[in-house]
């Protein structure tokens, strides 16, 4: 374990909430912080998104509670999993929300942790690598490169109902950044295909779809913006989607397939 004295890592206190993010999959990928929260939590309320070995490297006699929202399946009301970190705070324990990626990047750590506010419970937000970053370096595609782009765009493809989000300037995002990453888009890519295009952006425009982003189970589909819809009608979720020229990058930078290749016997 970590010496958290040597770092000095804040006190976990009991009756405080930290909100965590686990990164995208890979332990590794954890932050001192984070692992600092794990060896000292009373109760670990995860998402679905946490990856089994990180659950593992809880402190032993930690209660694990699955708080797990998933798209169209039986699910805990948001309200309903605040209250809990509030119930369980208010009952002493050191709570640590563990959520997949970073916390406030399309997850509900900004909702929780006004929840916590409102009720005077003490917490810390804790940053974790979000997908769009960290499953990209794993599929061996840059989010950035000084001769394909300057900006980024983050975007989600799924409303809290599973619908396409209201209110977007699909025309003002198409033409916005020159590379486009979207989280959980897989149901609705049918649809941001079709603006994406009518928006100015090329039907050829190279596209990359991962699966299960820096887990042993991760997968990379490429394919282009006109052809996404179809080829990744059988991709499995959790999976980001970036477009753009960066995407030309993983044939010389896939160094997980690589090593995989290194290693096989």
């Amino acid at each position: 374990m970590i010496d958290s004295a040597r770092l000095g890592l804040p006190e976990f206190a009991p009756g405080s909430v930290w909100l965590v993010g686990a990164g995208p999959g890979d332990p590794g990928l954890l932050s001192a912080l984070a692992l600092h929260a794990l060896g000292r939590a009373d109760s670990v309320v995860f998402d679905a998104l946490v990856d089994p070995r990180t659950l593992a490297l809880a402190r032993p006699g930690a209660a694990l509670d699955y708080a797990g929202k998933r798209g169209g399946r039986p699910s805990p009301s948001q309200p309903d999993i605040s209250a809990r970190l509030i119930r369980l705070a208010k009952e002493g324990r050191r709570v640590l929300r563990l959520k997949g990626g970073d916390p406030c990047v399309f997850g509900r750590g900004g909702e929780e942790a006004l929840a916590l506010a409102a009720a005077g419970v003490p917490f810390r937000i804790v940053p974790g690598i979000t997908a769009g970053i960290g499953g990209l370096a794993y599929a061996g595609i840059p989010l950035t490169h000084r001769d394909t782009n300057s900006a980024v765009t983050f975007l989600t493809g799924c409303h809290s109902g599973g619908s396409l989000p209201e209110g977007l300037d699909w025309p003002a995002i198409a033409r916005g950044a020159p590379v486009l990453v979207l989280y959980m888009a897989l149901k609705q890519l049918p649809n941001i295909v079709a603006h994406l295009i009518a928006g100015g952006r090329s039907a050829e425009e190279p596209v990359a779809v991962i699966s299960k982003a820096t887990s042993p189970q991760q997968r990379v589909l490429i394919s282009t913006l006109g052809a996404l819809a179809q080829d990744a009608a059988l991709v499995e979720p959790p999976a980001v989607t970036v477009i753009g020229e960066v995407v030309r990058f993983r044939e010389a930078l896939d160094w997980v397939g690589a090593l995989d290749e290194t290693l096989a016997p």
